[in-house]
């Protein structure tokens, strides 16, 4: 299988070429991407197909249920490198639904390790539990904690001192939260961007997350 791959690797490389012969060139010098995309890290949301952004036009961070914790190093690495060193204008949070992440941190059942990675969601869950309970089925509550969760996220992100200091200095940056949906592949967005710290305090102020 690993063998059929590389097959693949080079067949599609092949057709690149052949479309357009300096395509490798062009992308080895392009890497200024307005976008930096933070999602999940299951392969049915790939951010460069969903979006319709070429190599080089997207950076892209994904973990587990597109969560940022406070102490994570490498996502904040991550952000920090695309606002201060790639420059980008844009920084998308994009859960999808049906995501496995949450729906294990809404079961109440342990998993082991990712219990820990989970927990952000799983505060959610608790916190928002009489609000879903009002939702007309475990469908419908388990869509609606994927978007607090990608809410969440955005108001992580918009308190990074990166994403702060940015502002403070009159940079031009949008944080934006949507969700994408595996049965009809669009993208909903959740909301109006946040393109500075006193959008950021509305925003936290508004959901409560």
């Amino acid at each position: 299988m690993i063998d059929e791959l590389l097959a693949h690797n080079k067949e599609w490389a092949a057709q690149r070429v052949l479309e357009d012969p300096n395509y490798f060139k062009r992308l080895k010098d392009l890497q200024a991407p307005k976008y930096l995309w933070i999602g999940c890290s299951d392969s049915r949301v790939p951010a460069n197909v969903i979006t319709g952004l070429q190599p080089g036009e997207v950076f892209v961070h994904r973990n587990v249920a597109n969560v940022l914790h406070p102490g994570d190093l490498n996502g904040l690495s991550v952000l920090q490198y695309a606002v201060e060193v790639l420059r980008v204008e844009h920084i998308i949070v994009c859960g999808h639904y049906g995501c496995g992440g949450v729906v294990a941190a809404a079961d109440g059942l342990r998993h082991g390790l990712i219990d820990h990675w989970l927990r952000p969601i799983m505060d959610l869950h608790e916190r928002f539990e009489p609000d879903l309970a009002k939702l007309p089925d475990a469908r419908a509550r388990l869509d609606r904690l994927c978007e607090l969760n990608v809410e969440q996220t955005v108001t992580r992100v918009t308190q990074t001192p990166v994403v702060q200091d940015a502002w403070m200095a009159g940079r031009l940056l949008a944080v934006h939260g949507w969700v994408y949906g595996l049965e009809d592949g669009i993208i909903r967005s959740l909301g109006p961007s946040i393109t500075g710290a006193r959008g950021a305090t509305e925003h936290r102020e508004r959901l409560g997350v």
